[in-house]
C-alpha cells in the first residue's frame, strides 16, 4: 500500500445528523419561543415577556451548539506524528508511542494502542462510517508501519 505525506479524517454520519438535529432544535425553541405569551398558568405569577421569548430562543441555540460538538473529532497523521481531537479533549503523538493502530469488531471508533499499555480512542474514524472508517485505519497502518520502520 502506498503511504500518503499527510492524511485527514473526519467523521461523516454524525456530521449530518448533528446539523440536522440542531437546526430542528433550534426551529423547534424558536417555534415554543413564540408560543409564550398570555399569563405563566398560575395566579398572579406574572405574564411572559419578551426577555422569557428571547431566553427560550438562546436556550434552543445553546442545546444546538452542544449538539454541534459531535462535529469536532477529526485526526491528521504524516511520518511523524498522529494528532487526534476528540469531542472533549485531544492527543498529539509521535508514531514511536504508537503500538498499533486497532478497529475492534464491536468498537464504536478506531483506536490507538501505545507502547505504555494505554489506549486512545480515535473518533473521528467510527463504526457507523463503515468502508470509510476501514480505509482511515488501514492509512493510518500504513503510516505507523512506515515510521516505525524507518
Amino acid at each position: 500500500m502506498k503511504v500518503v505525506e499527510t492524511v485527514t479524517y473526519r467523521p461523516h454520519k454524525i456530521r449530518w445528523v448533528a446539523g440536522i438535529t440542531a437546526g430542528l432544535i433550534v426551529v423547534l425553541f424558536t417555534a415554543i419561543s413564540f408560543g409564550l405569551h398570555g399569563s405563566k398558568g398560575f395566579d398572579n405569577s406574572g405574564q411572559f415577556e419578551r426577555g422569557d421569548q428571547t431566553a427560550m430562543i438562546g436556550l434552543g441555540i445553546l442545546i444546538a451548539l452542544g449538539i454541534l460538538a459531535f462535529c469536532r473529532p477529526r485526526v491528521i497523521a504524516d511520518a511523524e506524528h498522529v494528532k487526534i481531537r476528540n469531542v472533549v479533549g485531544g492527543y498529539d503523538l509521535p508514531w514511536s508511542v504508537v503500538r498499533a493502530v486497532r478497529f475492534d469488531r464491536n468498537s464504536p471508533w478506531a483506536q490507538l494502542e501505545l507502547t505504555n499499555d494505554e489506549q486512545v480512542s480515535i473518533h473521528a474514524l467510527q463504526a457507523a462510517d463503515k468502508d470509510y472508517a476501514v480505509d482511515g485505519v488501514r492509512s493510518l497502518r500504513a503510516l505507523h508501519s512506515a515510521a516505525v520502520n524507518a
